[in-house]
């Protein structure tokens, strides 16, 4: 591809709401300044957001560093590319690759794979207050689309099945133990699936989201892939109060859980921060997705003996939701708790989704369900009856005397 090619799907991507990769070099470190509300973000004139991600405290993110922070995993960002240019994400990508043109994997000029990386790994640069859920976790740069508009498919550089079953199936056989699918397909492809099964017989972990009403060209209640397969960790977003929004998700059977997807700050292609789905935006399952990626990396850096299906059970037994035994269509099992998850013990017992090592809790018996209606003698009450006399008598002689002592008393003779 030419780059004058490269540039025109960039910017037709870019006049739409969806993903679009590709390969742009940018200048090295600039001094950033704080990103004002309401301003543009500008590689080129690098801002730094200067609040923590509203998330952080919804998800206790702070807290749960004090156990994990995701060393010794690999995530994958099957995605738009992640651009390792930017401060907070040199030296977290390890390696990637491009499966769509041979052009490097890790730039990104449409953000998408970019901001997923932050939010999952962001390292801590001074004057920002972006940081990833978990800060020590290498990042894969997994490129499997330059763009996602009509100029994008007539130049074949769209994200297709197939490119994404390509990015899933290098990633497991690549040292990922968690691989991010931040976006989603109608289409059941076979190889799509094997790849999914593949990676989890290898012991990784797909996290994918569920999908996003306001991007999605098929707006009915359809299985959305890799998410709909068994093994995936399915994903949708919710607003920073932890509410579901119509206009933004699908009701599905494949939502697993929930995390923040409102308001996320996050590295912003080659250089600086910008917050995405700001304000009171619809909130985007994409972020939602990194998020609990995040999170699970802080999982299995703590737990690395356990199986994938344990990873995901941890974020699922212990998200906080309406009823601790059902789950629903629009939270799954509900909102994640990292430091819930971190700190469970599997021993059979916990209401919810089955147990991959136990299997499915034992449902609590029924209080009306085999009541014992017989009186039976209870040995300690003679004891109890001499005592509680033996109390009264006592009281009796405390009033006595208190009567006594204030009655008048007759002068002595003298």
């Amino acid at each position: 591809m030419t780059w004058c090619r490269i540039l025109a799907a960039a910017l037709a991507g870019a006049l739409t709401v969806g993903l679009v990769a590709v390969s742009v070099s940018g200048p090295g470190a600039a001094p950033a300044r704080a990103l004002a509300p309401g301003q543009e973000c500008d590689p080129e004139d690098p801002q730094f957001v200067t609040q923590a991600p509203p998330a952080f405290d919804a998800l206790g993110i702070p807290r749960a560093h004090q156990y994990s922070r995701g060393a010794g995993v690999t995530v994958a960002v099957v995605d738009s590319g992640v651009h390792a240019q930017n401060e907070h994400l040199r030296e977290v990508v390890v390696d990637g690759v491009n499966v769509v043109e041979d052009d490097p994997h890790d730039r990104d000029a449409f953000e998408h794979g970019t901001v997923v990386a932050g939010i999952i790994a962001a390292r801590h640069v001074d004057g920002s207050a972006v940081l990833g859920v978990a800060p020590e976790a290498m990042l894969q740069s997994v490129r499997v689309y330059y763009a996602d508009s009509e100029r994008a498919e007539e130049e074949d550089v769209h994200p297709t099945p197939q490119r994404i079953a390509d990015g899933i199936a290098w990633a497991a056989q690549n040292g990922a133990q968690i691989i991010n699918v931040s976006m989603s397909t109608t289409e059941d492809h076979p190889d799509l699936r094997a790849a999914v099964q593949a990676a989890s017989d290898n012991g990784v972990l797909v996290v994918a989201s569920t999908g996003n009403r306001g991007t999605a060209q098929v707006q009915e209640a359809v299985p959305r892939y890799p998410a709909a397969y068994d093994g995936v960790l399915g994903v949708s977003g919710v607003d920073r109060a932890g509410i579901w929004h119509a206009v933004a998700s699908f009701e599905s059977e494949h939502v697993d859980v929930v995390a923040p997807g409102q308001h996320v700050p996050s590295a912003y292609l080659f250089g600086g921060d910008c917050i995405f789905s700001p304000g009171d935006s619809a909130p985007s399952s994409s972020w939602a997705t990194a998020y609990v990626s995040g999170a699970a990396a802080l999982v299995a850096a703590r737990y690395p003996d356990e199986t994938p299906q344990q990873w995901a059970h941890r974020l699922q037994a212990t998200a906080t939701r309406a009823s601790t035994a059902e789950r629903d269509d629009r939270m799954g099992w509900g909102l994640i708790q990292p430091v819930a998850a971190l700190q469970f013990i599997d021993d059979g017992t916990a209401p919810g989704p089955a147990s991959p090592v136990h299997g499915p809790a034992q449902p609590l018996p029924d209080p009306a369900a085999d009541l014992d209606l017989v009186a039976y003698p209870d040995p300690m009450a003679p004891a109890q009856q001499l005592t509680r006399a033996w109390l009264v008598g006592a009281a009796a002689l405390i009033v006595l005397a208190l009567l006594y002592s204030r009655m008048p008393r007759r002068p002595r003779p003298r």
